[in-house]
C-alpha cells in the first residue's frame, strides 16, 4: 500500500474541494494513485446527489452577469434547497461559474448547458459533484441572455438578497448616447425590481390579457350604473391606465413620479445628443411558481448538522 502523505490529502483536496477524511478514504481505496482517486470521489458525489436530487429547490439566488462593454448579459437562476445554504461561499462560486459557463458555451436552454465540457468533465457531472459538497439539491433553473448588435447598451440589478435580478436594453443612435443611457439603465433596473412590471411596452402584452381587462372594466362599470352608450368612450381610459401600470416604459419613474420610465430614457439620450429606445426588459424573482415548504431559520440550520 502506498503511503498517504499529508500533502497528497491536501493536494487532492485542493483539486476536488472534498472533505479531508473523504480525500484521505479515496487514496487509501485507490492505493495513492490520484488521478483514480478524483474519479473515486466523483462517483461517491453522484451517488450522494442522487439521494437530494427530489428534494424541493425553492431558495437559491439570482445573478446576472454583464460584459465589459455593456454589449451583452446574462441573467440566471439557480436554486437549492434552503435560504442558509444560498449564502453559502460554496453555491454562490457554483452560480458564478455557471453564468461564465453559459457565457462562453453559448448555449441557450439548460438541457444544452448539462451536456457541454467543464474542466474535462460534462457540466451535469460537475453540477452532481458541487450538490455532494454543498449537501443539498441544486438546479439551474432558467437563465437568458440579452445582446444588442450596433449601438446601445445594456445595465442591470440585482437586489442583494439575491432574491430579484433585472436586465434592460436600450438601442441608441451612437456611442455618446450609449454611455449615457447605460448609467440611466441601472436605476431603471432598480425601479423595475422594486415595481415588478410584467411587460416591457403594450405590443408586449398578449391579446386575451388585454381582453380580459377590458371585460373587467365594462363589468365594473355595469356595477357603477354606467350606461352602455358610454362604455366605449371610458374604455381607453381604462386600458391606458393599465398600460401605465404594468408595463416598463410607461410606470411612472419611483425617483421622480412626474415623468415615466419612457421620458427618463427620452432625457438621457437627449442630453447626449442622440436618441434611445428600450428594446428588452427581463425581470427574474426567486422561486416564482414553484411550491415552496415552510421552514425557518433554525430548521434550516438543523438541517444542515444532520
Amino acid at each position: 500500500m502506498a503511503q498517504i502523505s499529508a500533502a497528497l490529502v491536501k493536494e487532492l483536496r485542493e483539486m476536488t474541494d472534498a472533505g479531508m477524511m473523504e480525500c484521505k478514504k479515496a487514496l487509501v481505496e485507490n492505493d495513492g494513485n490520484i488521478e483514480a482517486s478524483v474519479d473515486w470521489l466523483r462517483k461517491k458525489g453522484l451517488s450522494k446527489a442522487a439521494k437530494k436530487s427530489d428534494r424541493i429547490a425553492s431558495e437559491g439566488s439570482v445573478s446576472i452577469e454583464i460584459s465589459d462593454d455593456f454589449k451583452s448579459a446574462i441573467i440566471s437562476e439557480i436554486n437549492c434547497e434552503t435560504d442558509f445554504v444560498s449564502q453559502n461561499e460554496n453555491f454562490q462560486e457554483f452560480a458564478s461559474k455557471t453564468n461564465t459557463q453559459i457565457a462562453k458555451s453559448g448555449v441557450e436552454t439548460t438541457e444544452e448547458l448539462i451536456k457541454t465540457d467543464i474542466n474535462g468533465t460534462t457540466f451535469e457531472e460537475f453540477m452532481q459533484t458541487q450538490i455532494a459538497k454543498i449537501g443539498e439539491n441544486i438546479i439551474v433553473r432558467r437563465f437568458a441572455k440579452v445582446s444588442i448588435d450596433g449601438e446601445g447598451a445594456i445595465n442591470g440589478y440585482v437586489h442583494t438578497n439575491g432574491k430579484v435580478g433585472v436586465l434592460v436594453a436600450a438601442k441608441c443612435s451612437d456611442s455618446a448616447t450609449s454611455k449615457a443611457v447605460c448609467e440611466v439603465l441601472k436605476d431603471i433596473s432598480m425601479h423595475a425590481a422594486a415595481m415588478k412590471p410584467p411587460y416591457l411596452d403594450e405590443s408586449s402584452i398578449p391579446e386575451d390579457v388585454i381582453e380580459n381587462e377590458k371585460n373587467i372594466a365594462i363589468e365594473l362599470l355595469k356595477k357603477e350604473g354606467k350606461p352602455e352608450a358610454m362604455f366605449d368612450k371610458i374604455l381607453p381610459g381604462k386600458i391606458k391606465k393599465y398600460y401605465e401600470d404594468n408595463t416598463l416604459i410607461n410606470q411612472k419613474f419611483v425617483k421622480d413620479d412626474k415623468k415615466s420610465i419612457k421620458q427618463v430614457v427620452d432625457e438621457a439620450a437627449k442630453s447626449a445628443g442622440g436618441s434611445a429606445e428600450i428594446v428588452e426588459y427581463i425581470r427574474y424573482e426567486l422561486g416564482e411558481g414553484i411550491e415552496k415548504k415552510a421552514c425557518n431559520f433554525a430548521d434550516e440550520v438543523a438541517a444542515q448538522l444532520k
